[in-house]
């Protein structure tokens, strides 16, 4: 099975949300939904993988949502649910136009 795959099935289990991810969703400049994020889950690409992440094989996630903005997500498919990592707004200081590709330091 596609990591892709994975992250859905886990997510039609359950979606669980770090106390990181649920920080930054509600920074002022974020606000970012938990839609907005199951958009990102459900119907985006991913455009980084980490297989040898620490807290298990996880992925950068990017949609542009309904609200015409783009949001990145980082995520780990589990067994019984779906761990969302963080999530962001992704800016062009750090990303290239497009927002799928990371500008080099």
């Amino acid at each position: 099975m596609s990591i892709l795959n994975e992250i859905k099935l886990s997510a039609s289990r359950r979606i669980l949300y770090t106390l990181h991810a649920v920080d930054e969703m509600n920074a002022p400049n974020e606000m970012i939904s938990t839609e907005e994020v199951r958009e990102a889950v459900f119907e985006g690409e991913i455009i980084e993988e980490y297989p040898e992440d620490r807290r298990g094989h996880s992925c950068l996630l990017f949609k542009i949502t309904g609200r015409g903005r783009a949001v990145h997500v980082v995520c780990a498919p589990k067994e019984e649910y779906l761990a969302i990592i963080t999530a962001y707004i992704p800016s062009l200081d750090k990303w290239c136009e497009g927002f799928k590709t990371r500008r080099a330091l």
